[in-house]
Order: C-alpha cells, then structure tokens, then sequence
C-alpha cells in the first residue's frame, strides 16, 4: 500500500536526520542533536538582547516548526518523537542553553494540546525557577471540535500556529517586549478559526503495513473527513460530497455565526481577514491550488469577504496526510502602534525556509483594474481551394475511423497502463469525439483543405501530450500539403494527390521527431501506411500495412518516448498503444470509403 511507503522506516532516524536537514538548508541554524533542538546561531542574531521566540511539539508536522527558525521567526524549537510531545528536560534546556543570555525575555509557542501544555508547561517552571523570563502563549484553533464536545479541554491546535509564530516573531525582531509578544499571540489566537479535511489517515514511518491498510479502510470508500486532527484524530463527520460541497461545510463551521457551538469569532461581512490553506503533506499542488481557488470563490460569494492575504501551502503538516486546514483570520488593532499591525507583521520579512508567503506588500494593496473585454478571435483568415472531394464519402470514412478509436480507447489505455502513463487511450478518444462532434453539428464540405484546417483545430484544442502535438503537426502539415497542390482550376483530388501530400508530411514531421519504423512509436504504423499508399493506391492495403507495423512493435524495445523509462518486461506483452491506436483509425478509414 502507498501510504505505507516510506524512505525511513527508522522513526527516531527519520526525526533527526530530518532536523538535520533544516540545518543544511538554513546554514545560520545548529542541532543539538541530544535535545532534538533547532536554534539559530549566536553570531546570526544580530539583536542577542530582544526577546527569543520558541515553539516546538511532536515531529511529523513539517516544517512546523523546526523550519520557522530563524530571523524574523522563532530563535528556537524543541522536537518530540513523531507526534508525541517533547520532554520538559528538552524544553529547559532549550529555554537555558539555547536562547541568548542577553535576551530580556521568551516566548513560548505551544499548541493545546495535553502532552505539549504539560511538558511545555513544566519546562516553562523550571525556567522560570531559574530567574528567566517566560511567557506561555497556547494556540487553539480548532473549530471541528465544538464548545460541547471539546470540553474543558478546549479546541486542539492547528495550522493557525503558523500565523501566530510568524507575527510573534515579527514583533520579537522589531523590539518588543516580552508582555507585547505575548499578548499579540493571545489577541490572534483570539481571532482565528481552522478547520481540517482529509481523504485518510497518515501513516506513521515504522508501523506495520496492516496498519496502515486498517488506517484507510476506516474512512471508506468515497468518503472525506472533516475535522480531522493533525495526529490521525477523528474528525467531527463523514461526507460524501465533491469539492465545492466540502468547502461550504468547511466555512460553515468557521463563518456560520448561527452556530453556538462553533462560532467563536465573529467575522462579518467586509471584514478583513487573512486566510492560509495548509497542506497536510499529501496532497498534491495542483488541487491545493484548486482548493484555494473554491475557498475564495465561496468566501466571495457567500460571506462578501475578500482575504486581504491569501497564504497557500504545507506550512503545519501531517507526514503524508491528503488532507487540508483552512484558517481565517481576523484582522484587528494590534494598539502596537504604525507598522506593526497584523498585516505588517505578517508581511515582514523571515529568513526560515518554512515561511513560504513570498508575495511583496505592495503587490498585495495594489489594485488591479478589470481589463475590458476585448474579444481575442484565434481563428485565422482560412482561404479555400479549387481542390474537391466528395465529402459524402470523407466523411463516412472519417466516421468509421473515429468510430474505430473510440471504441478500442480501453485496450489502448490498458497498453499504455503497462508501458506507459495510461493516458493514450483516453487522448484519442477525446480527439475523435471532438472531430465527431463537428462532423455531426456542421456539414462538410467538398474542399479537403478546409475539412483538414478544422480538424487539425480540434486536434489542437482536445488532444495534448506528444501524441496531441504529433498529430496536430502532421494535419497541419497534410492540410498546407492539399493546399500546395491546387492548380487555380477547380479539380478533384485524385489518390495520387492524396498519396504526394501524404509523403511531403511523413518527411515535414521527421523535423519534429526523430522516430522511425522500429523505435516503437506510431511512426511504425504511419510509416507503412504512407509508404504503401504512395505505391499502390491502395487504401485499405495500406491500412493493413499499417496494422502489421502495429503489431510488430509487441516485443519491440522503445527508443524513443515515455515508454523509454517504463521499466519491466511490458513492452514483450503488447503493442506500442500509439502505433495500434493509429492503425486502427486507418483501417476504419479504409472500411468507410
């Protein structure tokens, strides 16, 4: 099983070399490795007497928080084992040996949850005991658990102490004083919702892989959890329900002011807010994006809110989670003063590779105009020629080769699935419905070229991929080709016309791609087909020409092609998807005229 998989299976291994690695990144920060502390080096502070800022917890949340060290972030944090708290022992060392001696004060970070207050809270005492001056401040942000389930216990901690450490430390860096920082904490805390979702529970490196199999057989097929915690904790339900649906249960819970049980910041309509959308570790960027894009589409248009900031990334994770934390914050008066207002704060500069917000200020209060809408027509002038055809039968055979790719779209997919991405099969069937689609809707005419000329813009528009960019270039190309052969005179375009063009395109291609017959690319279908088109005239010779090239490629290493990296024995079971995919065309083709 994938979630299973690790490169560590060593948990204790995992953790410290992984803190090491923040050093590598980072060259101002050391580790001590005893502690599992990452702190900054004395010489990097160039301000040793401002007040230090510390975090710290269970590993398995990176870069939360060993990666927010540095300047303008935290001075230091302290690790646990994965997802357990860190020692008290850890945490007065840190506080006594790891924060410079000049420092007038600290704070310390800790999210709430039991084994971090508790040993944070010991470790605090002790240091303390010894004279230092520490402020605790605790973020729970957590709206997935409700007043009456969380108890006196209260709401867990989540991504929202990415915020609450990144202004703190802003704060630390401009000079403030123990009592500010600490109080600014408090006052975000105070002013921030976050609720999670996630498509399964993670898997702990070291754990069995049954384990891991139980993890995700627990939530089920189809099914996200919302509120799930960033320890595999439950979440408050299950839904079955697509992104958009998900999203309006997500901010729900966060904006809804109707809910007594969750609605512990009141944020009204047109007020500032910042929002970060925090990856869990497993899911991709490309829906992380997505979700960002729904979140604000909805905080638009159902809650009149317009973020001020827009965060995006894994800044407090979850190992390798395909989960989610959305967190909203309202912006209020810090009563700090100019420049250092929430927005400030969160704007100023950090040098702590796990602070990814890397969009200015300025950019951030321009405004941006809407440009007018000016229409943008791609379709070039198309001239037609004196060339005819009898479009009758073009396009009955058009239809019986698309006809012919479609319905053979799941074995060329299987194919590609062993020697490829699997995406052939489906490639081609979108370009033939696309070509269906205009054949049915418009009536063709007897000019080839201006047949050619829409295809090869359908191609353009459905098909993407090698396979999407070959057959584009060589329509294209066939169509220029038609096109060079029209005499001035109306005519009509004989075999041999048909066979000319076809030869000039197969050798306008070779400048795009150096595959040959042989090297397990379409080539080996198309080739023969052209090849044995120019010879006879024989269409449906050539197309079964065309199918024995096809059929040579099973057992044929590739040259050329992502089937080049496939590794394995799969090229020995099945044709090149391409060159069969194409065949098949071509017979249907030949059967249609």
């Amino acid at each position: 099983m994938a979630a299973s998989k690790h490169y560590l299976d060593d948990p204790i291994h995992a953790v410290v070399t992984g803190l090491r690695g923040v050093t590598v990144t980072n060259p101002s920060l050391l580790l001590d490795q005893v502690n599992k502390t990452v702190y900054r080096h004395p010489s990097s502070i160039n301000r040793p007497e401002n007040v230090s800022v510390v975090c710290g917890g269970g590993s398995g949340h990176e870069p939360g928080f060993a990666a927010f060290v540095g300047q303008g972030a935290l001075t230091a944090c302290v690790a646990g084992t994965v997802f357990a708290s860190p020692s008290a022992q850890q945490v007065r060392h840190c506080l006594k040996y790891r924060i410079p001696p000049e420092s007038k004060g600290t704070v310390v970070v800790v999210t709430n949850y039991t084994g971090d207050i508790l040993n944070f809270g010991m470790g605090i005492e002790k240091a303390r005991a010894m004279g230092k001056r520490v402020e605790m401040v605790v973020v729970a942000d957590d709206v997935g658990v409700g007043r009456e389930k969380g108890g006196k216990v209260g709401r867990r901690g989540l991504s929202g102490t990415a915020l609450v450490v990144k202004m703190c430390g802003a704060l630390a860096e401009a000079g403030a004083t123990v009592e500010e920082c600490a109080t600014l904490g408090r006052l975000v805390v105070d002013n921030l919702v976050s609720v999670g979702a996630s498509l399964s529970r993670v898997h702990v490196p070291g754990r069995s892989i049954q384990e891991a199999k139980e993890e995700e057989e627990r939530l089920g097929p189809g099914l996200v959890e919302i509120g799930m915690g960033i320890h595999n904790e439950p979440g408050c339900e299950k839904v079955k329900t697509d992104l958009p649906g998900l999203i309006k249960i997500m901010l729900a819970q966060l904006l809804d002011q109707n809910d007594e049980d969750r609605a512990y910041v009141k944020i009204s309509k047109g007020d500032d807010i910042a929002i970060l959308i925090n990856n869990f570790g497993g899911t991709s960027n490309l829906e992380l994006s997505a979700i960002v894009c729904e979140i604000t589409t909805q905080l638009s248009k159902d809650y009149s809110l317009k973020p001020k900031r827009v965060i995006s990334g894994t800044f407090f994770g979850s190992l390798n989670g395909p989960g989610f934390i959305t967190s909203v914050l309202k912006l209020v008066d810090t009563g700090l003063g100019l420049g250092k207002s929430m927005l400030d704060l969160l704007d100023a500069p950090a040098e702590a590779t796990g602070w990814s917000a890397s969009i200015r200020p300025e950019t951030w209060g321009k405004e941006y105009a809407e440009l007018e809408g000016k229409a943008e027509d791609d379709q070039e002038e198309i001239k037609p020629t004196n060339l005819e055809v009898n479009p009758e039968q073009l396009e009955s055979a058009l239809k019986s080769g698309l006809d012919r790719v479609i319905a053979c779209e799941a074995e060329v997919t299987r194919f590609d699935t062993i020697v490829g991405d699997g995406d052939c099969g489906v490639g081609l069937k979108r370009g033939a419905e696309g070509i269906l689609e205009m054949i049915n809707s418009t009536e063709l005419t007897d000019d080839p070229y201006l047949t050619l000329t829409k295809i090869a813009s359908i191609i353009e528009a459905t098909m993407d991929g090698t396979s999407g960019a070959l057959y584009a270039i060589f329509v294209n190309s066939l169509a220029t080709n038609i096109r060079n052969q029209d005499s001035g005179r109306a005519q009509g375009l004989t075999p041999q016309m048909w066979s000319n063009a076809l030869t000039k395109t197969l050798e306008n291609l070779g400048k795009y791609t150096p595959a040959k017959p042989g090297d397990r690319t379409l080539m080996d279908a198309l080739s023969p087909f052209v090849d044995l088109l120019g010879e006879t005239g024989d269409t449906k010779r050539a197309a079964e020409a065309a199918k024995q090239g096809a059929d040579k490629t099973k057992g044929m290493r590739a040259s050329l092609g992502r089937s080049v990296y496939v590794g394995g024995e799969g090229h020995m079971e099945v044709p090149d998807p391409g060159a069969y995919g194409l065949s098949q065309f071509l017979i249907g083709l030949a059967e249609g005229l």
